[in-house]
């Protein structure tokens, strides 16, 4: 069954009253090259994470620059716990993750549980954070609990992985996952070109 569920690749579900069947057909993709929406997720009660934190466009200045004052490839998954494909996702991210943990490229987790939870047969998902830590997953995990960015980013169906530039432009789309693609050679090939980009 495990082995199943890597085939497939993809689990699509409904968010906010987005079929995604329906958005596929009536709405313009988020490809490479275009700008990526900007959101604001919470990482721990009351407070907030900014992509404006880390990536902006060109022409315009980081959200505190006297903070932060360094531009940042970002790379964001959309997850759910009750996702195998997302769970096996991980491993490879997190490989990435430790890999440039000190390098200008931060890396986030969107979970999509709770705002998935109502959704017929995913009631009894997991807690995200303790399911990870179990893992052994420490990428920081954003909550997008009510599925606002994950619409803006078209994410119907997870995981749904997007590269982002220093200059807020997306670079790299990936849809699924499969056990035999290589993520972390893929992803570090473009991370290792985006981070000395100018």
């Amino acid at each position: 069954m495990k082995k199943l569920s890597s085939i497939i690749l993809i689990i699509t579900f409904t968010l906010s009253g987005i079929n995604s069947q329906t958005d596929d057909l009536n709405q313009a993709k988020l490809i490479k090259g275009d700008l990526a929406p900007n959101w604001v997720l919470l990482y721990v009660p009351g407070k907030f994470e900014f992509l404006k934190n880390w990536t902006v466009e060109r022409d315009k200045q980081l959200r505190k620059p006297s903070k932060q004052p360094d531009r940042h490839v970002v790379v964001i998954t959309f997850f759910a716990s009750w996702c195998p494909p997302c769970i096996e996702q991980l491993k490879p991210l997190e490989n990435i993750f430790q890999k440039y943990k000190d390098v200008k490229v931060k890396f986030f987790i969107v979970d999509l549980t709770e705002a998935t939870r109502n959704t017929s047969g995913f009631e009894d998902a997991p807690t995200t954070g303790p399911l990870l830590m179990k893992e052994g997953i420490t990428i920081p995990i954003l909550y997008d609990n009510r599925g606002w960015v994950a619409k803006n980013y078209e994410a119907t169906s997870i995981p749904k992985l997007f590269v982002i530039d220093k200059f807020q432009i997306i670079r790299e789309v990936r849809k699924g996952f499969n056990e035999t693609e290589d993520l972390q050679g893929d992803l570090s090939k473009i991370i290792d070109q985006l981070v000395v980009e100018k």
